[in-house]
């Protein structure tokens, strides 16, 4: 029996996440802004949405937190 996991994960999908590739084109000036205090949730939704749903972008978007100074947390 197949498990239906992957489909499952894929109907949760949020129509805002913009993939992983359009995120890392994004990731540096998302982590600019939230280091000066900003909401790059605001002006970044569908990276905002894809580091919800992509482990290994939001593990790449903590250590390039953690890289300039902020914090993973």
């Amino acid at each position: 029996m197949r498990s239906w996991s992957r489909f499952e994960q894929f109907l949760r999908t949020d129509t805002a996440d913009i993939g992983c590739e359009e995120t890392f084109a994004l990731i540096d000036l998302y982590v600019e802004l939230l280091l000066r205090g900003g909401s790059p949730e605001l002006l970044f939704p569908g990276v905002f949405a894809h580091l919800a749903a992509c482990g290994p972008c939001a593990e790449d978007f903590a250590g390039l937190l953690v890289a300039v100074g902020g914090s993973s947390s």
